[in-house]
């Protein structure tokens, strides 16, 4: 039996391979690059894949027998069979139409699964510098310098909204039902933002809810919704129940995919 880390211990080990991982796409970012299209028609780089390499080995040499799902791998069709109850999920470069097109709104994402709840996530935004982190009892936002090394660290938490609530929504795969989730809530402040970022604006108190129906995988979300967890705030399924992740959790799609949800810091409630 494989006695398992402590979650800080974790914690300690995905922060510097998040960083590596965003430095590696940066220095391709500032290089040039092309885009190619993957089977879901979905854009990947060289970035994804140097970035998923760095953490996968990362992983792999610290947590030996902890099975990975990576986006890149799963595309490939390497994704393993079964993951048991403790797993990481990895993406190495979410929101990589922002990426693309110039836009800084994209992360690299590294999330610990237990239990069918995210426990331990990281979030690093290269562009802007800024390093997400929690686990149970933890969340912190992190600064960094050129060379991506961490400085400030400060805690971050989830605020009490109030009327009007500040909504953040994907920049790039808005839907017509989601438009109408927002709309219960009217008046409401929209922000649209890329990426897992939309979970960490949640964690820092600067946004109140994220709904999302449209299609995602967990990949995309664990890691940002470990660190909304981490500050005090929760993501559900429509009908109200604590967000799981695992194979299956969404009815007749694929193993790894998301069924809708939103996500909350600490709403009104009537």
């Amino acid at each position: 039996m494989q006695i398992f880390p402590d979650d800080r211990a974790v914690n300690a080990v995905l922060e510097p391979l998040a960083l590596a991982a965003g430095r590696r796409i940066m220095e391709i970012c500032d290089r040039g690059f092309a885009a190619e299209e993957k089977s879901d028609c979905s854009p990947v780089t060289e970035a994804d894949r140097d970035a998923e390499a760095i953490i996968l080995k990362g992983l792999r040499e610290s947590f030996p027998g902890i099975p990975v799902v990576a986006e890149e791998e799963a595309a490939e069709g390497h994704a393993p069979d079964s993951v048991g109850s403790v797993f990481f999920l990895v993406d190495p470069l979410d929101g990589t139409r922002e990426f693309v097109s110039g836009n800084g709104d994209f992360t690299v994402n590294i999330a610990l699964v237990r239990d069918g709840t995210p426990v331990i996530g990281v979030v690093y935004a290269p562009a802007r510098r800024e390093l997400y982190s929690g686990y149970p009892g933890s969340a912190s936002m992190i600064k960094t310098d050129a060379d991506h090394g961490p400085l400030d660290r400060r805690a971050i938490v989830v605020r009490d909204g109030c009327a009007p609530l500040t909504v953040v929504a994907s920049r790039s795969h808005n839907t017509p039902d989601t438009d109408a989730f927002i709309g219960r809530y009217e008046p409401a402040l929209r922000v649209s933002v890329g990426s897992s970022l939309k979970f960490c604006l949640l964690a820092c108190g600067e946004a109140d809810l994220y709904p999302r129906l449209g299609r995602t995988m967990q990949w995309d979300t664990a890691a940002g919704d470990a660190v909304l967890r981490a500050a005090g705030g929760m993501t559900r399924t429509l009908d109200g129940k604590p967000f799981r992740y695992g194979a299956g959790t969404a009815e007749g799609d694929a193993p790894f995919a998301n069924p809708h949800f939103v996500a909350e810091g600490r709403l009104p409630r009537d």
